[in-house]
């Protein structure tokens, strides 16, 4: 397939040939809801954490006698049924990552991908770097070729000034085509690829070297 390349202006300077296999797939919503699923996962922190019974800090005396009190009988201060006592199944420290089959985040992806040309939601850019490392000359730039209040970038590799620029843009993520994030990419209302980065995701995912059909 053939897409649009625009200058940093907004303007069409020339056409750019993508796979279609990458960018114009049949979307399987399965995989993305799985990536999606599986980076959210990975991201909890699992700290969440209460005592049991056998933490509490109390002693391990009986409270009253068995008998002849009146009161119902009692065991110990550290009964959850007792203000103060343990929890019963209360969160402990977990990890609550696990591992997704490669081949299906490969197929997320690339449905993101091609959801994102069908919906007229991704365009390709040519490649360009914000040489003053300014916030308000990244925001002039990118408002020149969308009014999308949340974007996604993509660039071909890491560009400290031009991230520096990006860093504090709330409406704004700033991604590399090798490590690009499933959740970013489906909710974004644009995304940017830069044309070296476009190419070198239709290679990755293309099958040649380092990617697979």
């Amino acid at each position: 397939m053939d897409v649009n390349v625009l200058s940093t202006a907004g303007k069409e300077t020339r056409t750019l040939a993508l796979p279609d296999g990458v960018f114009a797939r049949p979307v399987s919503d399965g995989a993305i809801y799985h990536a999606i699923r599986n980076e959210l996962a990975n991201n909890r922190v699992g700290t969440a954490s209460t005592k049991t019974r056998g933490f509490v800090n109390y002693g391990g005396r009986k409270p009253w006698r068995q008998k002849g009190t009146g009161r119902a009988r009692s065991g110990s201060r550290r009964s959850p049924v007792w203000v103060g006592g343990g929890t019963i199944f209360g969160p402990l420290p977990r990890d609550y990552s696990y591992k997704l089959p490669r081949k299906m985040k490969r197929a997320a992806m690339m449905s993101i991908l091609s959801q994102k040309v069908q919906s007229q939601d991704l365009m390709v850019v040519e490649d360009f770097s914000i040489e003053s490392g300014k916030t308000r000359d990244m925001v002039a730039l990118l408002r020149g070729l969308t009014d999308a209040n949340r974007v996604v970038l993509v660039t071909a590799g890491d560009d400290p000034i031009l991230k520096r620029a990006a860093r504090n843009i709330p409406w704004l993520q700033f991604l590399s085509w090798n490590r690009l994030r499933a959740h970013d990419l489906f909710y974004a209302h644009k995304v940017i690829v830069m044309e070296s980065a476009a190419k070198s995701l239709g290679d990755f995912y293309d099958g040649t070297p380092g990617g697979e059909k």
